[in-house]
């Protein structure tokens, strides 16, 4: 889906600590950040294997970047 992307600005975004670009997430803050967590090997991404972007349900109508992360992050099973 073409949804626009999440901006590090929005409300939920700075609560959460999304960054598109999991590298810059700032683990001082967020000591749950695991090396090579991202968004796209997070239980909440639907974007596909491959995908540089898709949705989740913490930013509804907006999409995520697939090497993004957050605080919500948790393991794919």
């Amino acid at each position: 889906m073409n949804l626009p992307m999440v901006e590090k600005g929005d409300t939920q975004a700075v609560t959460l600590g999304y960054v598109d670009d999991a590298t810059q997430a700032d683990k001082v803050k967020f000591k749950n950040y695991v090396s090579g967590s991202a968004c796209s090997n997070c239980a909440l991404y639907q974007g596909k294997a491959g995908d540089v972007a898709g949705g989740c349900p913490l930013f509804a109508g907006k999409n995520v970047a697939a090497k993004g992360w957050c605080a919500s992050w948790a393991k794919k099973a």
